[in-house]
């Protein structure tokens, strides 16, 4: 392992400065990992760049999830993550293509120094940013965020499990899920599950996607493939965005009711529907959680398409901001419809972030990866830079970080 000195000189020498500057001078930081700031004694932990006045910079501790929760494996350390020594900031952390089923490692902040932080983004009003600059190896899980998705879903890899906890979701980015590679954003209400579903389902996915690239690449071929993965939570727009590289795009479902996941947030939509309608539907079901329906905003459409009219009966397929939906009208009025269009980014999220009702019932902060039941080894390669705002950036701004990427290029 580098030693901080040696690390601390070769961010100079790298020019790194200017690129951590950019990040800590954007309002609404609340902390940011760059991988080569450190304590200066005892662990010589990683910490986080934070606003002048905090009470904490956030050192992360090592851990591997399976042995906490299973009883299983090994203790994790610092050496479990090899160091690359340059990066957008001067290094990078590796997460690596685990083997061994018994040894998921990541770096982490217990709750107990995060609850009611600055970093603890919940409740009413509040937005989030998170960005993390990485290089893709392989995977679609988690890159950085509060979100231990319980260890409490029965399937086989939790039979022997031998400690169970409901899920403490509040905020994550992913490497993709749903969509390899997008950038995926993640937000939970309840902590738990969305929609009737095992799954919380509040996500949404960059239209641009990450390509995979070796960890072990040549030196040239490293320094030209870091990403800049971001998503935001507007809590004024009751949106949840995903961006790649500074770009969020547009990503649409079609035909939700067949996707194996997403399915899930079909039936909360239609459920909405008949739960409005004055006649009992054949689908309906009265049973639903009324605080589970997911019906986006709908208003006068952006665009009206004739499917087919014939016999007194119109169907006309109407694009809204969040859906796509399939009206079948006889004589004016409506008489049936189904959602066969999804919007994927933005995703429309009306809820508030998770509150957890004390540091018991909440989630660490981690990076690299999350406490999970299926104990998939998730994403692997490099971690360059992981940076936590409390507001929803810009386009503009996130352009501005997602610069930092190519700067290492040109030196």
């Amino acid at each position: 392992m580098k030693t901080i000195a040696a690390l601390f000189a070769l961010a100079s020498g790298l020019g790194a400065a200017e690129p951590v500057d950019r990040v800590t001078s954007t309002p609404g930081l609340v902390a940011f990992w760059d991988f080569v700031k450190r304590e200066p004694e005892g662990a010589h932990r990683f910490t986080a760049h934070v606003p002048a006045g905090a009470k904490t910079d956030y050192p992360l501790d090592a851990a591997n999830y399976i042995k906490d929760y299973w009883g299983a494996g090994r203790e994790a350390t610092y050496a479990d993550f090899p160091l690359l020594g340059r990066g957008p900031f001067g290094n990078a952390i590796r997460i690596v293509k685990e083997t061994d089923e018994n040894f998921r490692p990541f770096l982490f902040v217990p709750r107990s120094r995060l609850h009611d932080t600055p970093l603890d983004i919940k409740g009413a009003g509040k937005s989030v940013t998170v960005v993390v600059w990485a290089i893709r190896e392989s995977g679609n899980h988690a890159l950085a965020g509060i979100w231990h998705e319980g260890t409490d879903l029965k399937q086989s890899e939790t039979a022997t499990i031998a400690k169970v906890e409901r899920g403490q979701r509040q905020y994550a980015l992913f490497a993709g899920l749903n969509k390899q590679g997008s950038a995926c954003g993640h937000v939970s209400e309840n902590g738990a599950s969305s929609f009737l579903n095992k799954y919380a389902l509040h996500k949404c996915n960059s239209a641009d996607l990450s390509p995979e690239v070796p960890a072990d690449s040549p030196a040239g071929v490293i320094d030209k493939s870091w990403q800049c993965f971001a998503m935001t939570f507007d809590h004024e727009k009751d949106e949840l965005t995903g961006w790649l590289n500074g770009v969020s795009g547009d990503r649409w479902l079609d035909q939700p009711k067949k996707d194996g996941l997403i399915k899930s947030a079909y039936n909360a939509y239609m459920q909405g529907h008949f739960a409005r309608t004055p006649d009992k539907e054949p689908a309906e079901d009265a049973a639903f959680p009324r605080d589970q329906y997911y019906n986006p905003p709908e208003g006068e459409p952006l665009s009206v398409k004739v499917l087919r009219e014939a016999d007194g009966e119109r169907v006309e397929l109407r694009e809204h901001r969040y859906t796509k939906i399939e009206v079948t009208l006889r004589d004016g009025k409506e008489v049936a419809r189904d959602l066969v269009g999804l919007r994927l980014n933005p995703w429309w999220y009306p809820h508030d972030l998770y509150t957890p009702r004390d540091a018991q019932s909440g989630g660490p902060f981690t990076i690299g990866r999350v406490i999970h039941s299926s104990r998939s080894v998730g994403f692997t390669g490099w971690i360059g830079g992981v940076a936590i705002f409390n507001r929803a950036l810009s386009s503009d701004e996130l352009a501005g970080l997602a610069e930092i990427r190519s700067s290492i290029q040109k030196r």
